[in-house]
């Protein structure tokens, strides 16, 4: 009994021994696997790739290095520290000297950190260690992308890369990762949803026009804080209401002066003055006046009513503004009006091109004879065919000599050859014979371009002309006496206008054509082939309306004209005689050829600049066409000369323009322009 207690006794001793041993083992093999081997590096002015190879061997991880990698550093612990830490303490160190350790695989490439962008790093810094090339994408959602690339471009060292993509509205950011979530955590910041909206104030009584203007000048006033305004005020004439977009605190601001400023007048309306920039206050207040009579009385009032009564528009002339005293109401609609038709209207450059080519020939050829066979000057045969010189004109000659004929041939006048034979005596027979003949050429071309410049719908009008003197009459006064007085002839002289006129209202349509009402006369003095003694004009006129495009070219009307005229005189029976008829006949011929056209080219002048581009090149024009130089008989003189158009600008207004006179030294110059 006694031994099987004690064997017992042995089997739960032995027992307890096992139990004790398992419980060992089990917290004391975990506790032996958790202690890592720990390392105290201290390094001084050591070789940095002897640094590398010792955190080879202790981390296990495998380095390439860049040739440019030599420096020396020191690197102190007092207490031991992990492969892990050991890694990170290397990685500072290759920061401080401006080199980065690039992860790819199983490999870790030290380069320097300038060129570290160009190589493949980690996308995220989620699994980064503080010191590791990251390179980041972020998403921007309030703000734009490309307003914060000021804003973080400082906190960027020169290594690291910062752009911005506006399509998506994302950031870029290449740098140590611990300086990335630092970057990421001031975005998520500043990426902050505002409050700004737009809201639409409906004004009852107040011109939103106005209120818009007042509120204006007051939020551009700079603060004193130095925060920048945000606000933004627009009116809309149609609806009357304003438009505020802003913070919403600006935009309470600005909704209770709008409440204030929105209050009924008093009784009686408002009176308000108004400049006016390019309309006639005259003309303007005369239309306003008449509409808002009319539509009274169409509403069904009298012209003296209440409403009607309300309104007076007058105009000051020397201010160009007028004085509208009317309701709340209708002062907005009159405003209204004004705005739309207080406008800069276009102008429109009218240039005509008139040719105009002339060829004028004539030839006469034509004998005429008188025979006086009784010796008593009386006439027994004449010819005469009404045109060119006379027989009748020769008259009797003293003594029949040649001198005498002569002289008679020179009183005949004409045009032309003219030469005569004959007998003139007191007896026998008398007998005289004129040959008269006639030819020539007249051409005439003409180039005219007449030009002017209007507003749309003014009509302008443009004439450039001579005054041109025609003889209209002659009289003759013979007074008494015994002398048989005094003669006192005089003539009347007509003058008319020569030259060209040009009377043009252009319209503007919508797009770029233009309505035209053109009236356009053009007369000349004639170059006649007949050497005729009295003046001879050619008139041209055209009244039409046409429509052209902007800078185009339309031809308005023009004349092709070719004339022959051929005239044939003679003495019946004799003048049918072969050879000898031509002593009994007179021929001529006229030959006119007219070739007449008329263009327009209109061009529209929108704003000041066109104005002024078609200013400079008419002003250059005449100045080239201008020859400069010396005068031959006056050295020191020069020729008038336009100056050039800079000079021009630059004058002050009160000034003449400057007339060059050219010595030796700047003549070279000004014939070189």
């Amino acid at each position: 009994m006694k031994e099987s207690n004690l064997v017992q006794k042995n089997i739960l001793a032995c027992g307890n021994h096992l139990l004790l041993a398992v419980l060992l083992t089990l917290f004391v093999l975990p506790l032996a696997q958790s202690q890592e081997p720990t390392v105290t590096p201290n390094y001084r002015e050591a070789d940095i790739r002897q640094i590398v190879e010792a955190v080879g061997e202790v981390t296990g991880r495998n380095f390439i290095l860049d040739p440019r990698l030599n420096f020396k550093a020191t690197m102190l612990s007092s207490t031991p520290m992990t492969p892990d830490a050991f890694y990170e303490a290397f990685l500072s160190i290759l920061q401080v000297n401006g080199y980065v350790a690039m992860t790819t695989g199983d490999l870790v490439k030290i380069v320097p950190d300038a060129s570290a962008r160009q190589y493949s790093g980690l996308l995220s810094t989620d699994s980064a260690a503080a010191d590791d090339i990251v390179t980041q994408v972020v998403r921007v959602n309030n703000v734009g992308a490309a307003q914060l690339v000021p804003i973080l471009r400082p906190l960027i060292p020169q290594y690291g890369h910062l752009a911005a993509h506006p399509g998506s509205n994302m950031l870029i950011i290449s740098d140590r990762a611990a300086n990335v979530n630092r970057l990421l955590r001031i975005i998520r910041r500043i990426d902050q949803s505002n409050d700004d909206d737009i809201e639409m104030i409906r004004l009852e009584h107040a011109s939103a026009t106005e209120i818009v203007r007042v509120l204006t000048a007051l939020t551009q006033a700079p603060r004193a804080d130095g925060v920048p305004v945000t606000t933004s005020l627009v009116s809309d004439a149609r609806t009357n209401s304003i438009l505020i977009g802003g913070d919403k605190s600006e935009r309470l601001r600005l909704r209770a002066l709008v409440a204030h400023l929105d209050t009924p007048l008093e009784e009686g309306g408002d009176t308000q003055v108004r400049y006016l920039n390019y309309a006639d206050a005259e003309e303007l207040s005369t239309k306003l006046q008449q509409h808002f009579a009319q539509q009274a009385a169409a509403d069904g009032a009298a012209p003296s009513a209440n409403t009607a009564a309300q309104i007076s528009v007058w105009a000051d002339a020397q201010t160009n503004a007028i004085v509208v005293n009317a309701p709340p109401k209708m002062m907005r609609s009159l405003m209204s009006i004004v705005d739309k038709l207080d406008i800069r209207r276009a102008q429109v450059l009218v240039e005509a091109i008139i040719v105009e080519v002339i060829a004028d020939r004539s030839a006469d050829l034509g004998v005429t004879w008188a025979v006086d066979g009784s010796g008593s000057n009386s006439l027994v045969g004449l010819t005469d065919f009404g045109s060119g010189p006379s027989i009748l004109g020769l008259g009797s000659a003293a003594g029949g000599d040649a001198a005498s004929l002569a002289g008679s041939l020179g009183a005949l006048g004409g045009s032309g050859f003219v030469t005569g034979v004959g007998r003139l005596s007191d007896s026998g027979t008398n007998f005289a014979a004129l040959l008269h003949a006639l030819q020539g050429d007249a051409d005439t071309n003409i180039i005219s371009t007449p030009t002017i410049v209007t507003l749309d719908n003014e009509e302008a009008s443009l004439n450039v002309g001579q005054e041109v003197p025609f003889l209209s009459g002659s009289f003759s006064n013979t007074g008494g006496g015994g002398s048989g007085g005094a003669v006192n002839p005089f003539q009347t002289i007509q003058r008319e206008q020569v030259g060209v006129k040009l009377t043009i209202t252009p319209q503007i349509n919508e797009g770029d054509s233009l309505l035209l009402k053109i009236s356009q006369e053009v007369s000349s003095i004639a170059s006649s082939s007949a050497g005729a003694a009295d003046l001879i004009t050619n008139e041209r006129t055209i009244e039409t309306t046409v429509i052209v495009e902007d800078g185009g070219i339309l031809v308005l009307g023009g004349l092709i004209e070719d004339t022959l005229r051929e005239s044939d005189q003679r003495v019946p029976i004799l003048g049918s005689i072969p050879i000898i008829g031509n002593l009994f006949r007179k021929r001529s011929t006229d030959l006119v050829k007219t070739n007449l056209m008329v263009f327009i080219r209109p061009k529209i002048l929108r704003d000041s600049s066109q104005t002024a581009f078609e200013t400079n090149a008419k002003y250059n024009f005449i100045r080239n066409a201008q020859s400069g130089g010396r005068v031959d008989l006056m050295p020191l003189a020069g020729r008038p000369v336009l100056p050039p158009l800079e000079e021009t600008l630059s004058a002050p207004a009160t000034d003449t323009p400057p007339t060059d006179t050219m010595d030796d030294s700047d003549d070279s110059g000004e014939n070189d322009r």
